[in-house]
């Protein structure tokens, strides 16, 4: 049976059936703004911005030095003749260490004397000259003016050479003194290259030195503090160190020296403290491993690192103003632990997001 439908009915479907779509995607797109309109709201906790001191300490390799240590050296040609220290002796300042022989410094010793007693014999002579000279030229007429003058001059003359010959004198016999070495300091000599009857003489370059001798009663802790920590260092502060000869054990040292420039090189500051080693367990060229204090000179805003974002273009912190993100620039500071420094437009109170990533778009609105 075949039935016929109008073409008013067709029409009549069509509208109904736009009519349903429209009203199925109407509803479809009110959920979906109303999903978008939830989802953009994001919940991101927040952390209060504090304000105080943040005390780190960086790990440096150090080395132990004699706080003194020099190296002896004779200063005249000559043999050794008596020794009276060896390697591990104690020796106190002044305390003769070695003696040592020049026999031709007794000969120009006596020449020097000899000098001396001819120029004094040259000089008594032209004074005396000079004084008949002088005394004849009181008479008027008797000698002349030039003849008294060339008199006094040579007088002068033989003078100086007299003292010139005691200076010389003075000069060899000082020698003397040096044919016996002295400890300049109390310390322990560490090395001896010297035997009886060795030839010696001054050192150069290549010579190795008679004795070393260093003062291991006071060492000196050296450590290169790279540029980046230099601000934060202090006199005041105090530093420990432990050595891998004596484990177990902990060393503190106070800071005593800055060197108050970096090295052209290593970029780096020098820092010396000196360690008073009264037990005599440290060495001199130990290693060290140091922990170096860094505390904050001033008051500081602290938050967790996890709140400091570092992105390609900068280094910022996501802060929440009534509900918003805002994005401020900060600088980085000291780190210790899960804590940081930060330096920008913040004060203490302010919140911000604890984990803040740059997926918190500036103006964005959040809640806590």
């Amino acid at each position: 049976m075949n039935i016929k439908i109008k073409p008013i009915h067709i029409l009549a479907l069509a509208v109904i059936s736009v009519s349903l779509l429209a009203s199925c995607n109407g509803g479809k797109k009110e959920d979906s703004e109303q999903q978008d309109t939830t989802t953009a709201v994001l919940a991101v906790p927040t952390v209060e911005v504090e304000r105080g001191m943040l005390s780190s300490s960086i790990a440096i390799p150090g080395e132990l030095l004699p706080y003194q240590q020099v190296d002896l050296y004779a200063k005249i040609n000559s043999y050794v003749k008596k020794l009276y220290v060896d390697i591990g002796s104690q020796v106190h300042a002044g305390q003769i260490l070695a003696t040592l022989e020049a026999p031709e410094i007794n000969s120009q010793l006596a020449g020097a004397q000899s000098k001396i007693k001819q120029q004094e014999a040259i000089y008594y002579a032209s004074k005396a000259t000079y004084d008949r000279i002088l005394n004849t030229s009181k008479t008027p007429g008797t000698i002349s003016q030039n003849d008294l003058e060339q008199a006094e001059a040579r007088k002068n003359a033989d003078m100086a050479n007299v003292e010139a010959a005691k200076s010389a004198y003075k000069e060899i016999a000082s020698n003397i003194g040096y044919l016996e070495i002295r400890a300049p300091f109390d310390g322990v000599i560490t090395n001896r290259n010297i035997n009886l009857g060795a030839y010696v003489g001054p050192g150069g370059k290549n010579a190795d030195p008679l004795f070393v001798l260093q003062d291991q009663d006071r060492l000196r802790l050296v450590v290169s503090v790279p540029e980046n920590y230099t601000g934060a260092l202090s006199h005041k502060s105090e530093v420990s160190f432990t050595v891998r000869e004596l484990p177990g054990q902990t060393f503190k040292a106070k800071i005593s020296r800055l060197a108050g420039a970096l090295d052209d090189k290593l970029r780096s500051e020098r820092l010396e403290m000196d360690v008073y080693n009264t037990t005599k367990k440290l060495l001199p060229h130990m290693y060290a491993d140091v922990q170096v204090p860094l505390p904050s000179n001033d008051s500081t805003y602290i938050v967790p690192k996890t709140a400091v974002v570092t992105s390609t273009e900068k280094v910022f912190v996501v802060k929440i103003v009534n509900h918003h993100a805002q994005w401020v620039d900060v600088q980085k500071g000291m780190q210790a632990g899960d804590k940081m420094e930060v330096f920008g437009k913040l004060k203490a109170g302010d919140k911000v997001a604890k984990a803040a990533t740059d997926e918190i778009r500036d103006g964005q609105e959040v809640k806590d």
